[in-house]
C-alpha cells in the first residue's frame, strides 16, 4: 500500500476523468469498427453473428478488459515494469507489446495519410473520383453512374477503385514485393503531417492528449450520426439493411464464424496492447475501473454496430444503382471498402463534396486517437523502466519515437506500399499479440493468483470482484484466446491483395515479422532463470513471485 500511495502522489494524473474515457474510447473504436465489423457480420449470417459476438464479448473481450484497467491502475505502471510486481519471468511480454506496437506503427498511419490524401482532393465542386476523364485513368474505367445500360465486364474498374490504386497508390508502377518501386512524396508529406500532430498531442503527456481527444474521439460520432441520416434517406438503403441483418442461423453451425466473432471483439476492445494499462496507470488509485470497462465495452461494440447500418444502407444504394444484388456489391473488405467503395457511393449524392470532407475527417481522427493510444503504450512503458533516464526527457523520447515510426513506415509509402501494409497487418500484429494476451491473462490469474488479483481490486473498489469474473479471468478468457490462436494455425488463409498473391518467401518473411516480437518473451525467461543468483528453490520463487518473495 507504501508503494502504490508513493507511487500515486508522485505520477502524472488525468485532469479530468472524462479525458481518460474519451482516451480509453478513442483508441478501442478505430478504423476497424467502421470496416471490419460490417464486413465479419454480413459475412457470417448477418443478424446471426451477434449472438457468438456478444457471447465472446461477454466471456472473453470485457473480462480482459477489465482486467488490463484494474492492472495498470493498481500497479500504476507500464507494460514493461508491471512485470515484476506481477511475474517476473514474464516481463519479455512488455517488450514483445512494445515491438508490436512499433509495426502497428509502422503501417496504421500510413492508412491515415492516405485518409489526408483523400481529406486534400475533396476539397472540389468536382470529386476526382467521380469520372474517367482523368490521367490515371485506364481505357477499363467504366462510369455506370451516369451511363445506362454499362456492360460490366471482370476488367471493369470504377472511377473510385482507379483513383485509388492508380493516383494515391500509383500501384501500377509496383510489380508486387519484389519491386515495391519509389517513395510518393505526396503520401510522405501527409504522413509527416500526421506525425507532427501526434508530436503535438503527445509531448507533454495525458496533461495534452486528454485535451485532443476531446476533438478526435467526440467527432467520429457526430459524422456518423450525419452519414447515418443520410444514407437512410438514399433509394435502396433498405436492401443493404436487411442483406447487413437478415439472420442465417445455419451459420452458427460453422466454427470460422466463432472464431471470426473472438477475433473481433478481441482487436476492437484492445486488450494485450499495452494501451489499456498505460492509459488506467494515470487514474487515482480508487477510480472506479469496473464501472469504466462496462461503459467503454458498450461504447465500443454499439459503435461497430451502428457503423455497419452507416456502411450498408450506402451500399443497398449502390446496389441499386448498379442494379446488381448488395453481395456483389458488398466484396470489398478492409481498406478498399473505405477507399473505394464508400467514397464513390458519396460522390453520386448531393452536396458529395461536404460528405467526403467530413467522412474522411472521420477516418483521420479514428485513427489519430489509436495512434495516440499505441505510441503512449510504448512511451508509458518506456519511461516506467527507465524513470532515471527519462523521467524529465519525455519531448526528446517522444520525438525520437515518432523519428523510428516514420522512418520504419518508409516502405509503405512506395508505390507497392499497400503490400507491405497488408504483410505488416496480417504478420506483425495477428497471432503474436493475441498471444501476448494469452500470456498476459495466465500470468495474472495462475502465477500472480486470482486471489491476490481479486485483493487489489478490493483495495481500490472496496468490493472483490464476483464468481463471474473471477471464473472467466481463470479458464474462460485464456480458453477463448487459445481457441483463436489455435484456429488461426490450423487454418491459415491464403495472403491476397487485389490481384496478387503473396509468394511464399513473403509468407516466410511475415512469420518471421512475427516472431521477432514473440521471440523475447522465452529470451527474457532463459536470461532470468540463467543469471539470477541462488538456488534453484530461491531462483524459482524470484522468478515467479520477485524480489518481494524473499523479504516475505
Amino acid at each position: 500500500q507504501l508503494r502504490v500511495k508513493c507511487l500515486t502522489d508522485s505520477r502524472d494524473k488525468w485532469s479530468k476523468k472524462m479525458d481518460f474515457l474519451l482516451s480509453v474510447i478513442g483508441f478501442a473504436v478505430d478504423l476497424g469498427n467502421v470496416w471490419r465489423f460490417p464486413y465479419i457480420c454480413y459475412q457470417n449470417g448477418g443478424g446471426a453473428f451477434l449472438i457468438p459476438y456478444i457471447l465472446m464479448a461477454i466471456f472473453g473481450g470485457v473480462p480482459l478488459f477489465y482486467m488490463e484497467l484494474a492492472l495498470g491502475q493498481f500497479h500504476r505502471t507500464g507494460a514493461i515494469s508491471i512485470w515484476k510486481h506481477i511475474c517476473p519471468i514474464f516481463k519479455g511480454t512488455g517488450f514483445a507489446i512494445c515491438i508490436i506496437a512499433l509495426y502497428v506503427s509502422f503501417y496504421y498511419n500510413t492508412i491515415i495519410a492516405w485518409a489526408l490524401f483523400y481529406f486534400y482532393s475533396s476539397f472540389t465542386s468536382d470529386l476526382p473520383w467521380t469520372n474517367c476523364n482523368n490521367p490515371w485513368n485506364t481505357e477499363n474505367c467504366t462510369n455506370y453512374f451516369v451511363k445506362g445500360n454499362v456492360n460490366w465486364t471482370n476488367y471493369s474498374r470504377s472511377p473510385a477503385e482507379e483513383f485509388y490504386t492508380r493516383n494515391v497508390l500509383e500501384i501500377q508502377n509496383s510489380s508486387g514485393l519484389r519491386n515495391i518501386g519509389g517513395i510518393r512524396w505526396q503520401l510522405t508529406l501527409c504522413l509527416f503531417l500526421i506525425f507532427t500532430i501526434v508530436y503535438f498531442s503527445l509531448w507533454k503527456g495525458v496533461k495534452t492528449s486528454g485535451k485532443v481527444v476531446w476533438v478526435t474521439a467526440t467527432l467520429p460520432y457526430v459524422v456518423l450520426l450525419i452519414l447515418l441520416i443520410r444514407g437512410a434517406t438514399l433509394p435502396g438503403a433498405w436492401r443493404g439493411v436487411v442483406f447487413y441483418l437478415k439472420p442465417k442461423w445455419e451459420k452458427l453451425l460453422e466454427t470460422s464464424v466463432w472464431v471470426d466473432a473472438a477475433a473481433q471483439i478481441f482487436f476492437s476492445l484492445g486488450p494485450g496492447f499495452g494501451v489499456l494499462l498505460a492509459l488506467s496507470s494515470y487514474n487515482p488509485f480508487t477510480n472506479n475501473c469496473y464501472r469504466d470497462a462496462i461503459v467503454t465495452s458498450l461504447v465500443n461494440c454499439l459503435t461497430s454496430f451502428v457503423s455497419g447500418f452507416v456502411i450498408f444502407t450506402v451500399l443497398g444504394y449502390m446496389a441499386q444503382k448498379r442494379g446488381v444484388n448488395v453481395e456483389d456489391v458488398a466484396r470489398d473488405k478492409g481498406p478498399s471498402l473505405l477507399f473505394i467503395t464508400y467514397p464513390e457511393a458519396i460522390a453520386n449524392m448531393m452536396g458529395s463534396t461536404f460528405f467526403a470532407i467530413i467522412f474522411f475527417m472521420m477516418m483521420i481522427t479514428l485513427g489519430l486517437d489509436s495512434t495516440f493510444g499505441g505510441l503512449e503504450a510504448i512511451i508509458t512503458a518506456v519511461m516506467d523502466e527507465y524513470p532515471d533516464y527519462l523521467t524529465h526527457r519525455r519531448e526528446l523520447l517522444v520525438l525520437g519515437l515518432v523519428v523510428v515510426c516514420f522512418m520504419g513506415s518508409l516502405s509503405t509509402l512506395t508505390n507497392g506500399g499497400a503490400y507491405v501494409v497488408k504483410l505488416l497487418e496480417e504478420f506483425g500484429v495477428g497471432c503474436s499479440i493475441i498471444a501476448v494476451g494469452f500470456l498476459e491473462a495466465i500470468a495474472v490469474s495462475w502465477f500472480y493468483g486470482i486471489r491476490r488479483f481479486s485483493n487489489d481490486i478490493k483495495a481500490m473498489l472496496g468490493y472483490t470482484p464476483g464468481l463471474f469474473w473471477k471464473v472467466c479471468w481463470v479458464a474462460i478468457s485464456p480458453a477463448f484466446l487459445a481457441y483463436i490462436i489455435i484456429s488461426s494455425l490450423l487454418n491459415p488463409q491464403p495472403l491476397t491483395l487485389f490481384d496478387y498473391k503473396y509468394p511464399d518467401w513473403s509468407i516466410t518473411v511475415g512469420y518471421i515479422i512475427g516472431a521477432s516480437s514473440f521471440m523475447w518473451i522465452p529470451v527474457y525467461m532463459v536470461y532470468k532463470l540463467v543469471w539470477t543468483p541462488g538456488s534453484l528453490k530461491q531462483v524459482r520463487n524470484i522468478v515467479i513471485f520477485g524480489s518481494d518473495f524473499q523479504i516475505l
